[in-house]
């Protein structure tokens, strides 16, 4: 399998940049509701121990058949961050699989953010050699639900950890077979 890199990606009014240890301290502001943590538990990181963590992060996978990508969303009006996406690209028997997961801090809640970063990542990945984009959302965050269907990602009838599974195939030769079948996808 390929590795993957992430790449700068602009949308109507984002940019979602490629995550540095240097976005540890904005970024600790954005994430420090401890309410962001109701569904996937635990509590926001000091800036040091977030520090810590990209580091981690931006050193990469120690598997190499397995990508870590991760962005930091930026406002591009405001200048400022807002959240984070992130994609976990690795091998499956129909080709590289891409967990993705999204979070935007309570003060942008509400304005189409996570939707729009989240169509954005997963329109990036299925330019890619990605065959299936996948999120796993608890039953009862209705929120994160509305941004994974607005990404195109439906839900599936698997579990894991107490969350849902939602799956949308991409990838270009998907969408050839696509035109080829008649089959449309909404915007």
């Amino acid at each position: 399998m390929s590795t993957f890199t992430p790449e700068a990606i602009a949308t109507a009014r984002l940019d979602l940049l490629p995550l540095r240890v240097a976005h540890a301290e904005e970024m600790a502001a954005v994430l420090s509701d401890p309410a962001l943590h109701a569904f996937i538990g635990g509590a926001p990181d000091a800036p040091q121990a977030l520090r810590a963590r990209y580091e981690r992060l931006t050193a990469g996978s120690p598997d190499p058949g397995v990508s870590w990508l991760n962005w930091v969303v930026r406002l591009r009006e405001e200048g400022c961050l807002a959240g984070t996406v992130q994609a976990t690209v690795g091998p499956s028997p129909q080709g590289a699989v891409a967990e993705i997961a999204w979070v935007v801090g309570t003060p942008w809640q509400g304005r189409g953010i996570a939707t729009e970063a989240a169509r954005g990542l997963v329109e990036w990945l299925g330019r890619r050699p990605v065959r299936e984009v996948l999120a796993h959302i608890h039953p009862e965050h209705r929120a994160s639900a509305a941004v994974a269907a607005a990404a195109g990602l439906a839900p599936t009838d698997v579990w894991h950890d107490g969350e849902l599974r939602w799956l949308r195939r991409v990838g270009s030769e998907l969408d050839g077979a696509r035109a080829n079948s008649g089959f449309q996808t909404g915007s």
